[in-house]
């Protein structure tokens, strides 16, 4: 007897990757330090940060769902898109900053990092909004 392949578990994937919500992160963070310095507390200072970067988040979708014009679109992509370039930077210069002794050489990996994770955002954001045309 023949029996049946079993199913291989996938992970699910989000529609938009991580390196997207990279901007209202780093926005809800800036808000939360601003909050706590100016003596919010904690548990304020986390609210407030909250809130900043589910707005920022909410504020990228809107601008997908109004802005119509071919011209602007990747526009607002690029302003999302931007803040992942500096975190894939930033990652790769984390990794290789012992294990490059080069500093030439860790430049150029940084930068390379940097431009993938940023593409790789882009695309992602775009493919997004390609699909939310679709179905409206």
């Amino acid at each position: 007897m023949c029996e049946p392949a079993k199913a291989q578990r996938r992970w699910p994937t989000p529609d938009i990757p991580l390196a997207v919500y990279a901007l209202p992160f780093m926005l809800g963070v800036e808000a939360a330090r601003w909050a706590y310095a100016s003596g919010s507390g904690l548990i304020g200072a986390g609210l407030v940060g909250l809130v900043a970067s589910t707005a920022a988040y909410g504020l990228l979708l809107i601008l997908f769902m109004v802005v119509r014009p071919p011209i602007p679109r990747p526009a607002v992509a690029l302003v999302f898109a931007g803040p992942a370039v500096v975190a894939g930077y930033a990652l790769v210069h984390g990794v290789t900053r012992e294990a490059i002794p080069s500093e030439v050489w860790r430049v150029a990996f940084c930068l390379i990092g940097g431009s993938v994770t940023g593409l790789s955002a882009l695309a992602r954001i775009l493919a997004t909004v390609r699909s939310i045309d679709q179905s409206a």
